[in-house]
């Protein structure tokens, strides 16, 4: 193999240990043998074990840097929910191992954990909250929401649909021809719950 070539091969072969194992799982002398590489070459590509997996986790979560152009809808509140439904579950679509990533980063963190995964997500709950805030502001959504908790349950919806995907496949329907229909499903739950009209919570 080339350098080139050995990269390539090792990122391949290190994205899908790393999902399947997290980082602690995985050692080095696996990561070389699956690659068909030698151990040197980990050091010299990434400067090792950690290396290799930061670079792992930032090809994972550079999809994020797509918020902007959410961010660009931010003068429609109901739009920029649509958009982020919309962005998230095309990002779970295109890329399945993220979740993997994502989940363990969040329940057993690295030392990548601040400087890559931590970042991104604040970065969406943000963008969220900020949204809300100005729906609150123009009297769109009631002025007594806390706009990171109401942040945070849009991107739950959203996240446990694929999360679950194993335990509810015979439930609902995870079919990519139904996932306008989830965001128009989520966007009403969410913005007006689940009570029929005229109906009131109880006490």
């Amino acid at each position: 193999m080339t350098r080139a070539d050995c990269r390539s091969r090792l990122m391949e072969v290190a994205t899908e240990l790393f999902a399947q194992k997290g980082f602690y799982g995985v050692s080095i002398r696996e990561l070389a043998q699956a690659a068909g590489a030698s151990i040197s070459m980990i050091s010299y590509h990434f400067g090792g074990k950690e290396g290799l997996y930061a670079a792992v986790l930032q090809e994972q979560f550079a999809c994020f840097g797509q918020l902007d152009d959410i961010r660009g809808q931010a003068g429609d509140p109901l739009a920029v929910m649509a958009a982020y439904l919309r962005w998230t579950i095309q990002r779970h679509r295109n890329n399945p191992q993220l979740l993997r990533f994502y989940t363990s980063e969040l329940t057993n963190p690295t030392p990548c954990f601040a400087a890559i995964v931590s970042p991104a997500i604040a970065s969406v709950i943000r963008l969220l909250a900020e949204s809300i805030e100005a729906g609150m502001a123009r009297g769109l959504f009631r002025r007594d929401l806390h706009a990171v908790n109401s942040a945070l349950a849009l991107a739950g919806m959203v996240n446990y649909f694929f999360l679950s995907t194993l335990a509810t496949e015979e439930l609902t329907s995870h079919s990519p021809d139904q996932d306008e229909e989830l965001i128009r499903q989520y966007v009403a739950i969410f913005t007006r719950g689940i009570m029929a009209d005229g109906g009131a919570a109880p006490a």
